[in-house]
């Protein structure tokens, strides 16, 4: 599965870094009981980390090849593929008895900005969404007034979340 090369089009941009992969999952703190939603999953680096503690794990991943590897790379029934564009995606359809989903995903630039405004309309479906982001992008989100990158992103998002950039 690790020899499939990252596609421009997708803006892939796959996680390996172990220290990296540690101090997101121990930020996200998945537990048991949780369902998870992943954007992005790729080789299934963090996907690995997150479907262990929980109860169950949607992956949305729009590259076919990677979908189909997915779950032949990580056999587990909590696991769910969905191959498909997130920026299309309903994500009311994962909504298990009206239990708070949590989201997480390593999003690619191009398409970060109108995945977040796409994601900020299920904002009432999530629990908390984990989002890892080019530096430029989490710098506008959690720009202020008066700050020159302040813009209709960072009000949207902080309208409706609490913003916390970590690392």
């Amino acid at each position: 599965m690790n020899s499939h090369r990252p596609r421009k089009q997708f803006g892939q941009n796959f996680l390996h870094d172990q220290n990296i992969l540690d101090k997101i999952i121990a930020a996200i703190h998945p537990l048991p009981g949780q369902h998870f939603v992943e954007i992005g999953p790729g080789h299934g680096a963090m996907t690995r980390r997150l479907i262990e503690p929980v109860d169950a794990l949607h992956v949305i991943e729009i590259d076919r090849d990677l979908a189909a590897a997915l779950p032949l790379a990580i056999t587990s029934e909590k696991l769910t593929v969905h191959e498909a564009d997130a920026l299309k995606f309903d994500f009311s359809t994962l909504r298990p008895d009206h239990a708070p989903l949590r989201l997480a995903g390593n999003l690619p630039y191009n398409i970060s900005t109108p995945l977040l405004f796409h994601i900020l309309g299920y904002n009432e479906l999530f629990a908390d969404i984990h989002v890892m982001l080019q530096k430029e992008v989490a710098q506008r989100i959690a720009a202020g007034p008066g700050n020159r990158t302040y813009g209709r992103l960072s009000v949207a998002i902080a309208a409706r979340c609490e913003i916390e950039s970590l690392f």
